[in-house]
């Protein structure tokens, strides 16, 4: 309890208001030599009596304390950081355990909570066993519930919902996934046009640059999703050869159309990696390793050029939005375990029939490179 020093903030408290020792144990009801003895640091008052003190002087209990229960953005940027790094250099469980200490440190700090959700679940699987990683996957889960449960937040309580069921479809738990999300992202709700009216408002109002911030970023957000449900529509309907290279075709012009491959490498990125697999499947060799160079290239320009979330000439707005985000516009995982990650997704076996040919070996060559540049 040193650390809090309860008797320095008392007296500071004390003394700001114009009250003297006196005054203040008469209200508290202890005598004079009890409240020099708490400033001194020589005892300490009943812990039935922080609430009366607190009042008495107007503030939380938490400022009586001295505790900061909250970080600010740019703390929960630094320490997110921080320990991206360190799960890339240190032991797996020695950083979690220090992870998990700052949780409890700020536990009501909903907004940092949030942002350890994140920094657990991608790298939950850096844990030494298939047991360990439930076991996190289900502190994760814990977590979330714990925001969504008691943060008056709606976002970032949104956020923490749409966390969990990504942790329970880990979890091999659909039914839970579908009871929570089901009503929410119903496409048939009067919610999802909040984009489209917020954008108006400010149109109506005058503000041209926020409206243009703000149909800039749902713009890209909503090129980004139709990307990702590329890839989810080919695997519903991977059996359907015609109309799984015609997705592709038709996702292949969206993304140039728009540059997502300079924008988003880490989402086109994703897309290429799962078309090669999909081709795989069909026998189309050559077009899968082409979209594997694809995958291989952006990952490293990413890592080495544009490690960072950022607009372009047309989406200009773009690097104002990224930087008002919870961890700005870093990467949520340090690059040294991106790129091991992106090496190692080399190995799926459904590449097997790719291993010999020359196209596929400069792939690994040249990721494996720059696996040592970075």
């Amino acid at each position: 309890m040193d650390s809090i020093n309860i008797g320095r903030n008392i007296g500071e408290l004390r003394k700001k208001n114009g009250v003297t020792q006196e005054e203040l144990a008469t209200f508290i009801g202890v005598t004079k030599a009890s409240v020099s003895k708490w400033e001194n640091g020589q005892s300490m008052p009943d812990i039935l009596l922080l609430p009366l003190l607190a009042s008495y002087f107007d503030v939380t209990v938490d400022k009586l304390l001295g505790y900061e229960p909250q970080l600010s953005k740019e703390q929960i940027q630094a320490v997110y950081k921080d320990f991206s790094k360190a799960f890339s250099k240190e032991p797996f469980e020695e950083v979690f355990l220090r992870s998990e200490a700052y949780v409890k440190k700020y536990y009501s700090c909903y907004r940092f909570l949030s942002q350890v959700c994140v920094l657990w679940m991608n790298h939950f699987m850096m844990a030494e066993s298939a047991e360990r990683q439930q076991e996190i996957l289900k502190k994760i889960e814990a977590l979330c519930s714990h925001i969504i449960d008691n943060c008056d937040n709606s976002i970032i309580c949104s956020d923490a919902l749409i966390m969990r069921a990504g942790i329970n479809l880990q979890m091999g738990k659909p039914e839970v996934v579908i009871d929570d999300l089901e009503e929410l992202i119903n496409p048939n709700r009067l919610l999802n046009q909040n984009d489209s009216l917020l954008i108006q408002a400010y149109t109506m109002k005058g503000d041209k640059e926020k409206a243009d911030r703000f149909v800039q970023i749902s713009m890209y957000v909503h090129l980004l999703t139709i990307v990702s449900d590329a890839v989810q529509f080919v695997g519903i309907h991977g059996s359907d050869k015609r109309l799984c290279m015609e997705t592709m075709k038709r996702t292949d012009k969206l993304i140039e159309a728009y540059s997502l491959d300079k924008l988003s490498q880490h989402v086109v990125a994703g897309y290429q990696y799962q078309m090669a697999a999909v081709l795989c499947t069909y026998g189309e060799q050559n077009e899968a390793v082409s979209r594997l160079d694809k995958y291989a290239r952006l990952v490293v320009d990413m890592l080495e050029h544009t490690p960072r979330l950022h607009g372009d000439s047309y989406f200009d707005k773009l690097d104002s939005c990224f930087e008002d985000f919870e961890l700005g516009s870093q990467l949520v995982r340090d690059k040294k375990l991106v790129m091991e990650s992106a090496i190692a997704e080399l190995d799926n076996p459904i590449f097997a029939g790719l291993k010999e040919m020359v196209e596929y070996k400069n792939i690994q060559i040249m990721m494996d490179s720059a696996k040592h540049r970075i």
